[in-house]
């Protein structure tokens, strides 16, 4: 039995919560709360499994409960997000930061034809996110740089093109790396980033609001160039060709659209040795396929480690896989990355 909490200040909002997961066996709503401040208190005294969240609630908003909560009684948090606005998004993402492991859109109006679909799919992943395993964080921790879990020196010209994929605790991880970065790195920056439908312009918007690069949802034909980096666009492939961007409607890889897989092959082909690889935090395997097309073109591939992952599962792949030729904390990316882009091979 799957034990929530539901904290959401619309009475509306949280019944239809309640109800929507109630439906489903394996989960038992054991708490509800209209602030943060409740949220916060029934995370204390229940011990949930797993809590949806509002961003906006009085006294004690989302962002707030969720830096309380995973100081005191961590649990797996999801953001339920009424809106895309920038704003919205901006607070949901920090909330991410903050230790909340993603944020999914607050479920349409049960008349809607897209309800049936779009339930099965919450209800799915609240599933998959109450068995992630969270740490408690302390009220001043940041994210990590500690010397990295293993040091295998990839060999190579230096980088021309640089690939990422993320998943869930991804736009953290996302958001430390591109702030590390200066504003001058040479190498264009393409990510695939598993997020719900709706928030992609959201999270650029919040990406580049807190680095020195250029970041915007990738458009067919974009020029690959130094300082920019582009967010596959939501449910479009995005790929690679003759220096710009390519965006397709193929049918989705290992069931995802936008593919890290997809976008790891295309840029192997168009970038051979001078590409590197990396995979981010993240549940299942998608990317691992790519990956391979990586080596064999002479790329580098870079894994983050498992102490800084959120969800050790994209990366742990790879690295069972034998695909990694470095496994990193994320606070330790972005200075692999300078050094294969000024220096090529050590």
């Amino acid at each position: 039995m799957i034990r929530v909490v539901v904290a959401e200040d619309s009475l509306t909002v949280r019944e239809l919560l309640v109800g929507i997961l109630e439906s489903d066996p394996e989960f038992r709503v054991v708490g509800q709360a209209k602030t943060g401040a409740e949220a916060v208190e029934l995370a204390i005294r229940l011990r949930p499994d797993l809590i949806t969240m509002d961003v906006h609630m009085p006294a004690l908003d989302g962002f707030e409960a969720t830096k309380e909560i995973m100081v005191h009684a961590p649990a797996p948090i999801i953001i339920v997000s009424s809106s895309a606005s920038q704003a919205d998004v901006e607070l949901s993402f920090n909330t991410m930061r903050a230790g909340a492991l993603m944020v999914v859109a607050k479920p349409d109006n049960p008349q809607s034809p897209l309800f049936n679909g779009r339930r099965e799919q919450f209800v799915a992943m609240a599933k998959a996110m109450a068995q992630v395993k969270v740490v408690r964080r302390w009220a001043t921790q940041t994210l990590p740089a500690t010397a990295p879990a293993s040091r295998r020196r990839a060999s190579g010209p230096p980088l021309q093109l640089v690939a990422m994929a993320a998943s869930t605790g991804g736009p953290a991880a996302l958001q430390r790396i591109l702030a590390d970065l200066p504003g001058d790195f040479p190498a264009p920056i393409l990510i695939v980033q598993h997020i719900a439908t709706g928030f992609v312009a959201g999270l650029a918007g919040w990406l580049g609001g807190a680095c020195n690069l250029h970041v915007k949802v990738a458009e067919a034909g974009d020029p690959l160039v130094g300082h920019t980096v582009l967010i596959a666009p939501d449910d479009r492939h995005l790929g690679i060709a003759q220096g710009r961007a390519v965006l397709s409607d193929a049918p989705p890889l290992g069931g995802f659209r936008p593919s890290a897989t997809h976008l790891f092959e295309t840029a192997a082909r168009a970038y051979g040795a001078s590409l590197a690889a990396i995979v981010l935090t993240g549940m299942g395997s998608d990317g691992v396929a790519g990956l391979a097309a990586v080596k064999t073109a002479g790329g580098r591939v870079l894994a983050q480690d498992e102490a800084s992952s959120v969800v050790f599962g994209m990366p742990r792949e790879a690295v069972v896989a034998g695909l990694a030729d470095e496994v990193l904390p994320v606070g330790g990316i972005a200075d692999w990355l300078r050094e294969q882009a000024t220096q090529g091979a050590p």
